[in-house]
């Protein structure tokens, strides 16, 4: 190389600063010759400065001079790095003092990014690339034996990024691009590489990058992301990557974790959406929930780096965005607020991982969630008669219609959910009365009937209307509303006269037994659905009897726009949906809330006579009453008071079921129907029953339908021995069958009957001590299980009456029903009078 260095000419070449470092460079001893010969136009080195550097100089044929380092270098700097200079005063050295003795030995280090850079001269040639000394053909050939390895080499510069490829092959390294850029035919020829370098170039054609004779470069953010974020993690396993640490920074890899905050808006009870971003200052939070609605991959953060949105948090949160934005969103100084039902359903398909429940929520949650902490003034005809659970109970409904939410109260069968549902009636009536709006109950029809008897039982001042009867009875019914606090109709009739009920606006909707619109597409639900309530309501000990949707059906009608549809509510996991059911459903078992266990509880069912039952029933009535009325009041009274009798037993008798007395009765009974229910109802809930008549041949009847339905049970009458008695006792009590049929005479006293939990009375007796003294084989010393009695009464019958007179007219049964000698009780006249109707 005849072409005189000095330093001062370095200088010019290099600048003042690298100079400095490249002559510490060189005196340390840091460069070491590749490849030197007086006579030729190359001269080849490396430089340690840390990372080993390869650094050419050459001359062409027309005296152009050229340097060359692997080192990145920025574009904007027109001076040769300090690792050329290290070189070129190696080189003006050698000119001085001749060529030292060493070994030239061949590279070991990876070379980053090439740079070529004209020394002196405004045109520069192309340089070749040191394959191009060996020639393709002769590193295919010699490839099967040299170890390979890859290497890409990025930086940023001028806001672009750049990336360098070489192919290394023990001491020979090449550049592919610049192969295929001497030789048109070569990049055919590449095909000849092995696998791996054909895959490596693969993908970097995949990279969105433009090529060019030495390298790559991408222009603009979408395109060095796509590589940085996609390319990269594949090509990592290809090449061995170096990155320049503007290149590492340009991705963030900050914790931004996107969550979401949520608060109740007192003023409106609306929900509040706060989102927040760990490490994303609080200026850029919309402009990046921008761009995750306009399904952008990436956000530019300010200060330049990329925040990759495809994370499945992001996700979640531009799904969660998508969604708020269908729901009337209001956006209000960076926070979204939306209808609180709404919200409510956005949150059950919301990620635990991105949603924080703010204070104000919790706090909203904790008070549905615990309403002894609420303080609604009890009604206080009921304040001595409700147990504190079912003050809880209370206060959980008046609280949801504080909030205008619905809900279900799901209590065990026999915690009186009918008697909480009049408590808050009860508190609401003078507010009814003023709206002129009444409560609608709907429940099953044989339940119609229990509910006015509780009514007037509990709260005799609320006017309540039975719309049952004919369609022209019903219509006139109904038409009362400016004299009735709450109508009582059917599931069935509802669905008759749905025309009448969606023209009204009701202040409460009560659905009793709510499993009986648990399909959501039965004509009952749409019915339901269509009616207008400020307040919905249902009770049901069973809200979920076959699957979890039964849950859907029933909120879709109480709490409208809670549920999601019904395939995202299939989606959902079981903690989701009880989550977001939670604060709306409230139930309570016994074991939870009766502390003084065990208890006892009445229940009153009552079942309207079969039409053949009502012809014979009305028959002998007015058969009765004909009869009666020759007698009372009479003389004759006494001498005919069995005849009487016996015709008030003969009603009775029809009640439960006219085959009874009647022979070849082929018709049905209402109340053994009613009964086959409760069984397989009880049963499948694990119940062990005790059921009492007074008349031994309804027993036989009840037997022979048990038997039918597979249900072995035990039978104990006035015939059965007193040894035997004990053994079948001791048999059920050890947990043998689940049903025991007793006679009300016989069994009555003296049995002990501890393994029963159900006490079911199918016939009322006119001494309610003896009712009593039934419940009580169950109901005694050594019973670790609630006890419930339950009475069935044929409504509108004698039985009714009968009831009554025990209950609510106990004054009036003391003067009906004389006591005598031995505990035997006696109708009087009066009695006969009441229970007839005769006056």
């Amino acid at each position: 190389m005849n072409y005189f260095l000095n330093q001062q000419k370095i200088k010019q070449i290099c600048g003042d600063i690298s100079f400095k470092k490249g002559k510490r460079y060189f005196a340390e001893k840091r460069v070491k010759l590749i490849h030197y010969h007086p006579g030729q136009s190359i001269f080849r080195a490396t430089v340690n400065s840390g990372a080993l550097f390869d650094v050419t100089i050459k001359k062409d044929n027309n005296g152009y001079i050229y340097a060359e380092c692997t080192c990145p270098r920025l574009s904007s700097y027109h001076k040769s790095c300090q690792h050329v200079a290290a070189v070129l005063l190696c080189l003006h050295d050698i000119q001085v003092n001749g060529l030292p003795t060493q070994q030239v030995s061949p590279r070991q280090t990876p070379s980053p990014l090439s740079a070529a850079k004209r020394i002196e001269h405004p045109e520069p040639t192309p340089a070749r690339s040191l394959a191009g000394d060996l020639g393709i053909d002769d590193l295919a050939k010699g490839k099967a034996t040299a170890r390979f390895k890859g290497k890409l080499f990025l930086d940023r510069i001028k806001n672009r990024l750049l990336a360098g490829l070489e192919f290394h092959y023990d001491a020979i390294v090449m550049n592919p691009l610049e192969a295929m850029h001497d030789d048109i035919s070569t990049e055919a020829r590449l095909s000849q590489l092995g696998e791996k370098e054909q895959e490596i170039l693969r993908l970097m054609k995949e990279s969105l990058g433009t090529r060019t004779e030495s390298g790559y470069y991408w222009s603009n953010d979408e395109e060095e992301y796509h590589f940085l974020v996609h390319m990269v993690p594949q090509l990592q396993s290809h090449v061995e990557i170096h990155a320049t640490t503007a290149v590492r920074d340009r991705i963030c890899k900050a914790d931004t974790r996107p969550t979401v905050r949520v608060e109740v808006d007192e003023r409106t009870d609306w929900l509040i959406f706060q989102f927040d971003m760990r490490g994303v200052p609080e200026v850029e939070i919309r402009e990046v929930l921008l761009s995750l609605s306009e399904k952008r991959k990436f956000y530019r953060l300010r200060d330049g780096r990329l925040l990759s949105l495809e994370a499945k948090q992001f996700a979640d949160v531009g799904m969660l965005l998508e969604q708020l934005n269908r729901g009337r969103a209001q956006v209000v100084e960076g926070k979204i607020r939306v209808p609180f039902v709404f919200g409510l359903q956005q949150m059950a398909q919301t990620p635990e991982s991105i949603l924080t429940k703010g204070s104000s929520f919790q706090q909203w949650v904790e008070e549905l969630k615990n309403p002894r902490k609420s303080d609604f003034p009890l009604p206080p005809q009921l304040a001595p008669i409700l147990k504190s659970y079912q003050q809880e109970g209370f206060q959980w409904l008046k609280r949801l219609a504080q909030n205008n939410c619905g809900g279900i109260l799901a209590d065990d069968m026999g915690l009186g959910k009918t008697l909480q549902s009049l408590a808050f009636i009860a508190a609401e009536l003078s507010e009814i009365r003023a709206q002129g709006k009444p409560v609608l109950v709907v429940a099953p029809s044989s339940l119609m009937y229990n509910w006015l008897h509780e009514f007037a039982r509990f709260t005799p001042e609320v006017r309540v209307t039975v719309v049952d009867g004919l369609h022209q009875e019903r219509k006139a019914a109904l038409e009362r509303a400016s004299e009735t606090d709450v109508f009582i109709t059917s599931y069935p009739l509802l669905r008759m006269d749905s025309h009448f009920y969606q023209k009204r606006v009701f202040h409460t909707l009560f659905l009793d037994e709510a499993q009986a619109f648990k399909n959501a597409d039965s004509l009952t639900a749409k019915a339901l659905q269509k009616l207008q309530a400020a307040n919905r309501f249902a009770l049901t000990g069973t809200p979920i009897e076959n699957n979890i949707e039964d849950v859907w059906a029933i909120f879709h009608v109480v709490f409208p726009g809670l549920m999601p549809d019904r395939q995202v509510f299939h989606e959902l996991s079981r903690e989701k949906i009880a989550q977001l059911i939670a604060p709306f459903m409230l139930r309570r078992m016994k074991a939870e809330v009766l502390r003084e266990l065990p208890s006892k509880m009445e229940t009153i069912l009552t079942s309207d006579l079969l039409p053949e039952q009502k012809k014979l029933y009305a028959a002998y009535l007015a058969r009765l009453k004909h009869v009666s009325l020759k007698h009372v009041g009479k003389d004759t009274f006494q001498e005919n008071q069995m005849k009487i009798l016996a015709g008030l037993t003969r009603l009775r008798q029809l009640c439960c079921h006219p085959g009874l007395f009647l022979e070849g009765y082929a018709g049905g009974s209402a109340k053994l129907a009613q009964l086959g229910k409760l069984v397989v109802e009880y049963r499948q809930q694990g119940k062990r029953m005790l059921i009492f008549s007074q008349f031994t041949e309804m027993l036989a009847i009840i037997s022979k339908e048990l038997s039918q339905k597979e249900c072995s049970h035990f039978y104990l009458d006035g015939n059965t021995a007193a040894k035997e008695r004990v053994q079948l006792c001791d048999r059920f009590n050890k947990g043998e069958r689940e049903v025991f049929l007793i006679s009300l005479k016989a069994g009555g006293t003296g049995l002990n009957l501890t393994g029963a939990d159900t006490v079911i009375l199918y016939d009322l007796w006119w001494n309610p001590a003896v009712e009593q003294q039934a419940a009580d084989r169950a109901y005694r010393l050594g019973q670790k299980k609630d006890v419930q009695v339950i009475k069935l009464i044929a409504q509108g019958t004698i039985e009714e009456r009968i009831h009554e007179l025990q209950t609510s007219k106990q004054k009036l049964f003391q003067e009906v029903i004389q006591p005598g000698e031995n505990q035997s009780w006696k109708l009087t006249e009066e009695g006969i009078r009441d229970i007839l109707e005769i006056r």
